[in-house]
């Protein structure tokens, strides 16, 4: 058995923890692990905030960027859990992310492979664990800027994507550990 719903919400801070919750209620009903649970549920509040942030402008043809329940005011959640994995999908409207850059997932980096020296090599080595380049790492003590770190830390295995014309596109996924007598595991 499997399960999945997606969400359309306004980019407003209040939308991100009303995402988690859903999350974590869904997931604690099928009875999948607290610990997957609380680390999907921390990626999804990074996508979403990076969502809320960043993911308007683009608009419908560009007629609605200011209009209240414009495309450019929204994004959208795509959950899908089945028995073995869950993943989420995070999409804006906003200008999506910048030219392509080499980013990592944990899968990559845990696979037992010793680091690419190619890849820290050159003015701007790459930050220890994440694929974003130390020149963009934000100054130590900033409040933000560390959410696409964060998501790929906590899935196993992250995509970061534009959708031509219509913003950014965070997927990730992770195996599902559930309890014993898990709903979705009795079916």
């Amino acid at each position: 058995m499997s399960m999945w719903w997606s969400l359309h919400l306004r980019r407003e801070a209040a939308s991100v923890p009303l995402a988690r919750r859903f999350l974590l209620g869904a997931m604690e009903t099928a009875g999948v692990d607290p610990d997957i649970s609380y680390d999907l549920s921390v990626a999804l509040s990074e996508a979403c905030a990076n969502a809320v942030e960043h993911g308007g402008g683009l608009g419908e043809g560009g007629d609605d960027a200011g209009h209240p329940g414009g495309r450019s005011e929204q994004y959208r959640v795509t959950v899908h859990l089945d028995g073995e994995t869950c993943r989420i999908e995070v999409a804006d409207s906003g200008p999506g992310f910048p030219a392509r850059r080499t980013l990592h997932t944990a899968a990559h980096r845990s696979a037992g492979q010793p680091p690419d020296p190619s890849r820290s090599a050159g003015p701007q080595p790459l930050a220890a664990g994440c694929g974003v380049r130390q020149a963009e790492q934000p100054p130590a003590l900033a409040e933000s800027g560390r959410g696409l770190c964060l998501i790929e830390e906590l899935a196993d295995h992250v995509h970061f994507g534009n959708a031509p014309g219509r913003g950014a596109v965070v997927s990730f996924d992770k195996v599902l550990k559930w309890r014993e007598g898990a709903l979705l595991m009795v079916c």
